[in-house]
């Protein structure tokens, strides 16, 4: 999908479209999806400027009533940052997104964990896995009540955490001061996933100081 705003959308279309077979297309926000799509992927950027608050006005674009449909069909629907913020506001993940616990951007590579090999994003994945991909955003600290956070977990909702290179998940590994190191969530189907690092620019093992492609390791479970 493509916004108003969007700056990550083509480092998207050619990560997926660099996966044999994947034909990837840019849809714009008035225009679709149409029911036709195997998955959709909701981008990074700023949409509409970040207006209100991150996602919010995206939203409520006439895109969100389409992903909707096709997320209770059972097609895979991933968030990347911007795009998480989106799937959140609009009801479709729970919790909420709130400034950075520094309240500065942050853009870095990170460490993050499988928490959950269930999800079409990680069925190519083990749980324990760490990877290697970037951060970059000012709106990530994932919040949610008590009571929710401990469904959210009980659920195995919890996709991803920051973690170290040895999988240990603690305060020195969390970037931004997300809650319980909450790097991304999915819906309870585990077909809706939002996660704040960026897999499309982890792609590439070109691209990477670590000359790994971990992210592309999502996007090909998710095709697969």
């Amino acid at each position: 999908m493509r916004f108003p705003g969007s700056n990550c959308d083509l480092d998207a279309v050619r990560a997926l479209g660099a996966i044999k077979g994947v034909r990837a297309r840019l849809v714009w926000h008035e225009d679709g999806p149409s029911d036709d799509y195997d998955a959709v992927v909701l981008p990074g950027g700023f949409s509409f400027g970040d207006y209100l608050r991150a996602g919010a006005i995206a939203a409520r674009s006439p895109a969100i009533g389409r992903i909707r449909r096709l997320a209770e069909r059972g097609t895979p629907v991933l968030g990347i940052c911007n795009g998480f913020q989106t799937l959140i506001e609009a009801g479709l993940l729970p919790g909420a997104l709130l400034r950075n616990s520094s309240l500065r951007f942050v853009c870095r590579w990170v460490a993050v964990r499988v928490e959950n090999d269930r999800t079409p994003f990680t069925r190519q994945l083990k749980k324990g896995d760490v990877l290697r991909i970037p951060i970059a955003h000012n709106e990530g600290r994932f919040y949610a009540p008590a009571r929710d956070l401990r469904r959210i977990t009980a659920e195995g909702n919890v996709a991803f955490r920051y973690c170290d290179m040895d999988g240990r998940a603690s305060a020195s590994s969390n970037p931004t001061g997300t809650l319980d190191n909450i790097a991304g969530i999915c819906n309870r189907e585990g077909n809706v996933l939002g996660l704040m690092p960026h897999p499309e620019r982890a792609a590439d093992g070109t691209l990477s100081p670590f000359a790994t492609s971990d992210g592309a390791r999502i996007l090909r479970s998710m095709v697969s």
